[in-house]
């Protein structure tokens, strides 16, 4: 099989997925390599908002136009667990860099320097992430249960939560719209 890294993409899942945890996501992918891969999901907000996420850790927000902000559905996986997107990267106990620009953090100072007012400038916090062993997404790549497309940043930070998977698939030049639930042969 061919070897693809599909780190700083984007996944879209196609129309037919049946798994209710990735039905019309747009996952993206913070590191891909030989023992798996690891995304979160971007356009799947949760109920939860960073003001009551901020109190329900006990930090200060000094950011109130963070308060209303949406905590995300990352997946799956440790969906007790926070993820923090963020742009730019920067020096935090424990961040997966992603590309020079881009960061996943796992580690509370993060969200405490965003508490007192500083922190990275944009950033995406989600409950959980979306993981896959390996060789099991290059089979679903195989099944054509995923798009994958070089991801925007700008897509992520940027746009409203329900113009992302549009706008990925914009990347692609496809519209969303004229896919097809149903696989179909020539």
């Amino acid at each position: 099989m061919q070897t693809v890294n599909l780190t700083d993409h984007f996944l879209i899942a196609m129309p037919n997925m049946a798994d209710p945890n990735f039905s019309k996501t747009l996952t993206y992918i913070c590191e891909h390599n030989e023992e798996g891969a690891l995304g979160v999901i971007v356009n799947r907000p949760t109920d939860l908002n960073m003001g009551a996420l901020f109190e329900q850790i006990g930090i200060e927000l000094e950011r109130p136009e963070l308060a209303t902000q949406a905590v995300y559905y990352g997946g799956p996986v440790q969906n007790e667990r926070g993820f923090v997107l963020h742009q730019p990267a920067g020096e935090w106990q424990s961040t997966m860099a992603v590309n020079e620009n881009l960061g996943l953090t796992t580690s509370k100072d993060i969200l405490e320097a965003v508490g007192r007012g500083h922190g990275p400038a944009k950033l995406m916090v989600s409950l959980g992430y979306s993981g896959w062993s390996a060789g099991q997404l290059e089979n679903e790549l195989g099944q054509n249960a995923w798009l994958s497309v070089k991801a925007d940043p700008q897509v992520i930070f940027d746009l409203p939560v329900e113009e992302r998977l549009a706008a990925a698939m914009k990347i692609l030049g496809i519209d969303f719209a004229m896919l097809s639930e149903d696989a179909g042969h020539a």
